[in-house]
């Protein structure tokens, strides 16, 4: 593990490669799961006022859960998260004339109907982080779904933080991302350990 500011960061995030291959997983990562996806208390009030600007790009069943329940929601484990579609796909997600899932926030976003991109935990997918009092985990989570993703970023020689550069810089600064990529190339830790 390797300490950058209030962040520990697992090494897989700086030795693995990825690079989402959309036309073999088709948006699993949408859709698989066993909550919604992670929401700050600050993205969930904001989903709540971008809702009627986003609603116009999702199914009708998406409409018809947030209806019923909210634009977000607190999961089993006390997390508030995005709603889904039959404890499946989030609520606000559309397939595109290819087939693949994708994000109606990300969409309207794109189409420069709102400045908010989505949540930082989908556009983090597949570091999660976990937060603590006093530090925050930042972990690949290698899954099955994913392995298109794997092979194509080994394929193309990207590494996982630079597939994830924006969000990694969304979340934790430029400096911060400038410590990671340092660490990256000079590998520390493999130092030590020689």
């Amino acid at each position: 593990m390797l300490e950058i500011g209030k962040a520990i960061v697992s090494f897989d995030v700086l030795e693995e490669h990825f690079l989402c291959d959309l036309t073999k997983c088709k948006g699993a990562c949408c859709v698989e799961g066993d909550s919604g996806a992670p929401l700050t208390n600050e993205e969930a009030v904001k989903l709540e006022k971008i809702y009627p600007i986003v609603e116009e790009y999702m199914t009708p069943e998406g409409k018809a859960v947030i209806a019923h329940q909210g634009s977000s929601m607190v999961d089993s484990d006390g997390d508030t998260v995005t709603p889904l579609v039959n404890n499946r796909e989030c609520a606000y997600t559309f397939k595109d004339k290819r087939g693949i899932v994708k994000c109606a926030i990300e969409k309207a976003f794109f189409d420069g109907k709102i400045d908010f991109r989505k949540p930082v935990s989908c556009h983090l997918f597949p570091i999660r982080i976990t937060e603590y009092k006093r530090f925050d985990a930042v972990n690949y989570q290698e899954l099955k779904i994913c392995k298109p993703g794997r092979v194509c970023g080994i394929g193309q020689k990207l590494p996982l933080y630079h597939f994830l550069k924006e969000p990694l810089i969304r979340k934790y600064g430029e400096k911060w991302y400038e410590q990671l990529e340092y660490a990256a190339k000079e590998k520390p830790w493999q130092q030590i350990s020689e």
